[in-house]
């Protein structure tokens, strides 16, 4: 009897571990082949994205990163429905779970959620140079800047997509606006035909639209005009500064002058104030008071005092002697 049991405890374990073997082999080779298959559709979907114009270069990795998560999903499911686990249940469990996880994480999805947005609306690109709120640079990804000296920023994605954004090389031209301020003595008329042809020679200013130039403003100490033309984004920056010094120096060589800030000021006097100030002039200097004697000290002036009384007395006995 005893035998019997073993015997069919014995049979049942290696059904068990038969049929255990089975579904963990199974599992093994679904998990092995999903692995090699979300790997090698993920680089085909880079490779095949790597030379498409039309998809910008912040998407791609994107891309590829969400058909390899999304095989390996899969293949997790059909590892567990290998070994007979309902899915439906998991599926509601991860539900319910995923949805306090994002009421804890609120701050942190919709940081994600405006990720998303700036993915698909795509209002920076790698490479073009943008300014959101407080922070200015190149873009390096989708929210990573490089700034003009050499900062990296790392910037959030609400923080940016919650700010007006501000893309300095978007369109393929730009405004040049070259200001400079001459004396009032000068002439304004010539300054301006030599401004206007000094940024129309220039060979990368359109000439379409015409540069212009007129007079800006009038200043407290000159006359501020402005020679505006357009080049293309990439040209922008040298053109500038090429112009500014140009403006300077053939300006001056031209015969004009470029005022530094200044202020004339006249001052007017009143007759009362005249007069006042010639009588201040008339008197004659008052006089030093003069020194005081040093003050002798008690001591000296009683000495003084006991010489005189002897002398008095002295001169008293002597008087009667010479009558006799």
């Amino acid at each position: 009897m005893i035998e019997t049991d073993v015997s069919k405890i014995t049979l049942m374990l290696k059904q068990f571990a038969l049929g255990f073997g089975m579904d963990l082999l199974g599992a093994i080779v679904i998990l092995a082949v999903g692995w090699w298959l979300a790997g090698r559709a993920s680089a085909l979907v880079r490779h095949s994205l790597k030379n498409a114009k039309f998809v910008d270069a912040t998407l791609k990795p994107l891309a590829a990163s969400i058909v390899r998560y999304a095989i390996l999903v899969f293949v997790l499911v059909a590892v567990l429905s290998n070994f007979g686990v309902e899915t439906t249940s998991i599926i509601a469990v991860l539900g319910a779970a995923g949805l306090a996880i994002g009421l804890a994480l609120q701050g942190t999805l919709s940081n994600i959620a405006a990720g998303v947005m700036i993915l698909i609306l795509r209002p920076l690109k790698i490479d073009e140079f943008v300014e959101a709120g407080s922070i200015s640079g190149t873009v390096v990804e989708t929210t990573l800047l490089k700034t003009p000296d050499g900062v990296f920023i790392s910037a959030p994605n609400s923080q940016i997509w919650n700010s007006a954004i501000k893309n300095y090389s978007r369109n393929p031209t730009r405004r040049l606006d070259i200001k400079v301020g001459i004396a009032y003595d000068d002439d304004v008329d010539a300054a301006l035909d030599f401004l206007k042809n000094l940024v129309a020679s220039d060979p990368r200013v359109l000439k379409d639209p015409e540069p212009m130039s007129f007079v800006a403003t009038l200043g407290e100490s000159s006359v501020d005009l402005t020679a505006r033309g357009w080049v293309a984004t990439s040209e922008f920056w040298p053109t500038f500064f090429d112009l500014t010094r140009k403006s300077k120096t053939e300006l001056e060589a031209a015969g004009f002058s470029i005022p530094f800030p200044q202020r004339d000021l006249h001052i007017i006097e009143s007759s009362e104030t005249a007069s006042t100030a010639t009588k201040t002039a008339a008197k004659p200097a008052a006089k030093a008071p003069a020194k005081k004697p040093a003050t002798r000290s008690r001591s000296t002036a009683a000495k003084s005092t006991t010489k005189t009384t002897a002398a008095k007395t002295t001169a008293a006995k002597k008087a009667p002697e010479s009558k006799s």
